[in-house]
């Protein structure tokens, strides 16, 4: 990159915001040489091409309040707090044959060394301190222009990153990528001597930018683009979970009114297949209520719109909306495998 770094600011923790910001300056700021430094507030962030159902904890994530967002490019769920800061290069791309991720890599493993750790990038895109991962980057293209962006694990919560992705990938069949678990370290925890986030955040923007550091900011114009962008894309159940590839599952759960097991299929996050299976004391055929779910989006709200329309009483027994809710969202369910 040129010794001139444009340098910009969010301003925000909602992350279909940032995600959002992050990609109107890689559309809109065709020339230059721009660092981000941003964070987000308690969220799971999976990859473009990620099965998202598949790679969080359901019921951790609603008992917690864990925002959900996809980002427009590859590689594995990460979790995000306040103890995380993540940052984005975005420059020309050059020369695609020869394009690596070392390129960018390669100065946040410097800056990491200049507090004194161990850094060094490992894999594809990881970077570890002490053999522990510290950072997980990725990147796309749009034409001649490169977003590289990565998370740095300063002090986040070591019990939300692992609650938060702790899912049993038994539990689905599915073709899409799945995250690998690493095991993670905090940054501030290698430090020889200690500093807080934001001495983090104002050395590591020093480091990457140099005296070449020039702030900038987005227009209103850009900044409009960014709220559209939020609303229409990134902050969308469609965004979220319509582009996770089809997959099969089963939960099953003992209630007082009986045992109540749900097998379904998913595909763009819409309900393909349901079938109920349990011990609950029917007075009639479940055949309206799987016919009915069929076509319906795989989310929580939806599914009990589509519950409401029918006496359950006579279904499911004493078996309520709520428990087959929690079934289907396996929240304290006792999964099984197709």
């Amino acid at each position: 990159m040129s010794p001139q770094i444009h340098y910009l600011e969010t301003g925000s923790l909602d992350p279909a915001y940032n995600l959002a910001f992050e990609e109107t300056v890689l559309r809109r700021r065709t020339q230059g040489d721009y660092l981000m430094l941003w964070q987000n507030d308690n969220t799971i962030v999976v990859g473009q091409n990620q099965n998202a159902e598949a790679e969080i904890n359901r019921a951790f994530v609603e008992a917690h309040g864990i925002h959900v967002v996809r980002r427009a490019t590859g590689g594995g769920a990460v979790y995000h707090d306040l103890g995380n800061l993540n940052y984005s290069f975005i420059t020309d791309a050059g020369d695609a044959q020869r394009l690596t991720m070392e390129r960018f890599t390669r100065p946040v493993v410097e800056a990491l060394r200049g507090l004194g750790l161990q850094a060094e990038a490992s894999g594809r895109n990881d970077i570890l301190v002490e053999g522990r991962k510290v950072s997980g980057t990725a990147q796309r293209m749009i034409r001649d222009r490169i977003l590289h962006h990565g998370t740095m694990l300063f002090n986040a919560n070591p019990d939300m990153v692992a609650g938060a992705l702790n899912v049993d990938p038994a539990k689905f069949q599915s073709k899409s990528s799945k995250s690998v678990r690493s095991r993670i370290g905090n940054i501030r925890s290698f430090l020889q001597e200690d500093m807080d986030l934001p001495a983090f955040w104002a050395y590591l923007k020093k480091a990457l930018a140099g005296d070449g550091l020039t702030p900038d900011h987005l227009t209103e114009e850009e900044l409009a683009e960014v709220e559209t962008l939020r609303r229409d894309k990134y902050a969308t159940w469609e965004w979220t979970y319509g582009r996770s590839p089809k997959y099969s599952m089963t939960n099953r759960h003992r209630w007082d009114g009986g045992t109540l097991e749900a097998h379904l299929q998913v595909d763009k996050g819409t309900i393909t297949g349901v079938v109920f299976y349990g011990d609950f004391l029917s007075l009639q055929p479940l055949d309206p209520v799987t016919e009915a779910l069929l076509g319906c989006p795989f989310r929580r709200e939806a599914v009990s719109a589509v519950l409401e329309r029918f006496p359950l009483e006579q279904y499911f027994g004493t078996i309520t909306r709520d428990e087959i809710l929690d079934t289907l969202f396996y929240v304290g369910a006792e999964d099984t495998t197709l």
